[in-house]
Parts: C-alpha cells; sequence; structure tokens
C-alpha cells in the first residue's frame, strides 16, 4: 500500500539561500519551480529538489508577514532530515571545505556513524554512514 515518503516539504522565509545551500553544497538538483497564487496565506512558491530518489519540497509565502516559532519547541521546517553519506570522514572534509561546520559528531557505532549540520535557516541534517550495507 505505502511504497516511499515522496517528499519532504521544507518551509523557508529565504528560498534562494535554501536552493543554493541544497544545491551548491549538498548536491540536490533542480527540478522545477512553481507559484500556487492563491492560498489562505497568500501566494506561496514552490521549487523542487532531487537527491537520487528524494525530493525537497521548498515552500516559501513571499508576501506572508514573518513566521514566528508556534511554542518554544517549535520552529519552521521538519525536525530532521538525514542524508545517507558513503564516507563520513570525506563528507565532512568535503564540508568544512564549504564552511558548513559540524554540530555534533561524528559519533560511531559498530554498525554505523552519525554527525549532524545545519542548514542556512538553522534545521538539522544528519550524516549517516552505514557499514556493511
Amino acid at each position: 500500500m505505502f511504497k516511499r515518503i515522496d517528499h519532504i516539504e521544507l518551509l523557508t522565509e529565504m528560498p534562494e539561500r535554501t536552493v543554493a545551500f541544497y544545491v551548491g553544497t549538498l548536491g540536490f538538483e533542480e527540478r522545477s519551480r512553481m507559484r500556487i497564487p492563491e492560498t489562505p496565506a497568500g501566494p506561496l512558491d514552490l521549487v523542487y529538489l532531487d537527491l537520487g530518489d528524494t525530493t525537497v519540497e521548498v515552500m516559501c509565502y513571499p508576501e506572508a508577514p514573518a513566521f514566528e516559532p508556534r511554542g518554544p519547541r517549535q520552529r519552521l521546517g521538519w525536525q530532521c532530515l538525514a542524508l545517507e553519506v558513503e564516507d563520513m570522514d570525506r563528507a565532512l572534509a568535503f564540508l568544512a571545505e564549504k564552511d558548513v561546520p559540524v554540530h555534533w559528531g561524528p559519533i560511531r557505532r559498530p554498525e554505523y556513524a552519525r554527525a549532524e549540520i545545519r542548514d542556512p535557516d538553522g534545521n538539522p541534517i544528519e550524516l549517516r554512514q552505514w557499514y556493511g550495507r
């Protein structure tokens, strides 16, 4: 019945900065852009970014007032996006060259290594290298 995650929605106030990070730093490819002219919050701009069979839908309401967190533990965006990497050390070295700091990690376990970076809006991106897969 259920096949896969079709896409992940990422709400941002700075879509071009977000697209530049996901495309220029993480290697996503821009698939398409569209505008939905009428929504309850005003026009909605969408950019679809693909990495393998994963899609991130970058969303922005350009005419909406600034978003406010809905509580101390909520914020714009998802709670975590996890990307599988081939080699953790090589991925972290590449990100360091792009001035993307490691927020925590890497943590190494017998089955995997994990680390976390943040996108320009502060959304966490977990990096995971699975051993033996």
